[in-house]
Order: structure tokens, then sequence, then C-alpha cells
């Protein structure tokens, strides 16, 4: 595992999370509008409890992942959950344990706030990150629907 300091986004991480981040949609094959990196960016600083947390990893002072996550309300329980959004390891590092120190950080920001519950879902062609998911997480039978428009 290459050693990784896992951190709260900050205000000058713009330039290093935009590059992430565009990193993680092109992979995704898909982009957003600079209004929506604008509006994220400004989310993850923000205090109010419905945003983003966001955090950054560094090896050897270089950003080279992130990490998107946010607590919400569940009708089957009476605790929050976690829902972790976007995981974003640059390919320079793939496979020397940074999306799992991103993991782990949010299974432990989420023990932190009482909020035992982590989910996220993937692409099923993602195979690279699906077995460090099957390593360190439950794979469930759920099937996602979006609404047409």
């Amino acid at each position: 595992m290459t050693a990784c300091t896992i951190r709260p986004v900050r205000p000058e991480d713009r330039a290093d999370w935009s590059r992430l981040w565009t990193g993680y949609l092109d992979y995704y094959k898909t982009s957003v509008p600079e209004a929506v990196y604008d509006t994220t960016f400004a989310r993850l600083l923000g205090d109010d409890p419905q945003d983003f947390n966001g955090l950054i990893a560094e090896v050897d002072g270089r950003a080279v992942g992130l990490v998107h996550y946010l607590f919400h309300r569940h009708c089957w329980k009476i605790e929050n959950v976690c829902y972790l959004q976007d995981l974003y390891a640059d390919p320079s590092v793939r496979g020397q344990g940074v999306g799992r120190a991103l993991i782990e950080a949010v299974y432990a920001a989420a023990d932190a706030n009482g909020t035992p519950a982590v989910y996220w879902l993937t692409q099923d062609f993602n195979e690279t990150a699906r077995k460090l998911y099957d390593r360190i997480a439950q794979v469930t039978p759920f099937i996602r629907y979006n609404r047409k428009l």
C-alpha cells in the first residue's frame, strides 16, 4: 500500500479537486457544466448538514484521489445513513491502497457521526474497483432505476 494522507477538502484544493473530479467523470464518459463544478465545490466547503463532505488523498504532498459522501435520513432506520457518491484514484496510484484508504476514511467519518450504514453504487463494468469493493463491502441484489425524462 502506498502511504497516503486523507484529509478534508480545503479551499486551496480547487484545481486539484477539479482535475480529479474531471478524471472521475471522464471514466464514466460524462461531463457537467462549470456551474456544477462551482456549486459542488462550494457545497463541499459548506457547513449545511445536507451538504456533501469531501476528502482528498495525498501521496508525497500530491493530490491523487477524492471521495464525496453525505449523511441522510432513511425510512428504515432511526439514525442517518451515509451515501458515498464519488470515489476516484488517479490511474498512477491505482492498486496501491488509495481507494481503500478513502473508503475507510468514510467508514470512520460515518462511525464518528453515529451512522454505521455506508453504501454506494458502481457500474457493473467497473471490474477493477469491484475487486476492492468485494473485499471491504457486501454487494446487494438491488437494481437501480432512473426516471425517464
